[in-house]
């Protein structure tokens, strides 16, 4: 099972959007997919038609012990599994202050879940809080959506301590899986300096042998795209939504790079690349960092 965190402590990156689309695409690729929504706004939630008014128990029953993950799960009409989130779940920081493995109480929540899943996708708060943390101590690889502007590569530093942290003293699988630059402005200068500037930083990173160790600019980059603004008012991705569409291309190219250890530059770029048949998950159990083969190449 893949287990990624999809977090920066800097707010409207792209997480969510992120999140979702990228969920789609493995949809889209057979794989079983569970998203979860740690962040109070609900967006995600919100996304796949989830309605956080409605009284229906959420992560934060989960969270304080009111009911079990699998008494929560709400289907989408994609093939997605969420967790969903509300508002309520601003309090649950609070609330969890003397819970003794405050920090882990999602990953025990996830281990128990019954019903198997290929990947569990966690969209994080724009904050490093408890929430966060639950969804580090939960996850295998983390995922950073950035975007190009320069104020956008000061926090990072930051980030990754707290990953390294959280390596150290409460999951030593976690490893920093790299950085998609998402709300791409193609062509500016702008944008040319701050991924220049961010490819020096990792570089000096890993030569320290730290939590950046293995981290890499994803090749794929999202491009600012209007239907990657519209589609969650349909309560669909951008696939369902607009299927033609460079945020569809963007992050279709992205899902084949992360999960089918396939290089953009060996994608069709083409008007319909973002219907490409993608590889279906092995049936077979995967270690969490390693890349899932397709069915063809394993043999099956």
């Amino acid at each position: 099972m893949r287990r990624l965190v999809i977090m920066n402590q800097k707010g409207g990156v792209g997480k969510t959007t992120t999140t979702a689309n990228l969920g789609g695409a493995l949809a889209r690729m057979g794989w079983r997919v569970l998203m979860v929504d740690l962040d109070p706004q609900a967006h995600l939630s919100i996304h796949f038609g989830f309605d956080p008014e409605q009284e229906a128990p959420t992560i934060y029953d989960v969270l304080t012990g009111d009911a079990k993950a699998g008494d929560v799960l709400f289907r989408s009409a994609e093939g997605v599994t969420l967790i969903p989130s509300c508002v309520d779940l601003a309090a649950a920081e609070v609330e969890l202050v003397g819970h003794a493995d405050r920090h882990a109480i999602l990953v025990r929540a996830i281990d128990a879940l019954d019903e198997p899943f290929d990947a569990v996708l966690i969209d994080c708060p724009p904050s490093l809080g408890l929430l966060t943390l639950n969804g580090l101590t939960a996850a295998y690889e983390v995922l950073i959506p950035l975007q190009p502007h320069f104020l956008a590569l000061q926090g990072l530093m930051k980030l990754g301590q707290t990953v390294a942290l959280v390596r150290e003293r409460l999951n030593p699988m976690l490893r920093i899986a790299g950085v998609v630059i998402c709300m791409q402005d193609t062509g500016t200068l702008l944008s040319a300096e701050v991924i220049h500037g961010l490819e020096q930083i990792l570089e000096a990173q890993r030569r320290a042998g730290n939590a950046w160790s293995d981290a890499r600019i994803f090749h794929t980059r999202i491009r600012r795209n209007i239907k990657l603004a519209e589609c969650p008012s349909h309560q669909v991705s951008i696939f369902e939504y607009a299927a033609k569409s460079n945020g569809a291309l963007d992050y279709a190219a992205l899902a084949h790079e992360m999960f089918a250890a396939v290089e953009v530059k060996e994608l069709v770029a083409a008007d319909v690349a973002a219907t490409i048949p993608m590889p279906a998950p092995r049936t077979e159990p995967v270690p969490a960092v390693e890349v899932p083969m397709s069915r063809q190449a394993a043999g099956a």
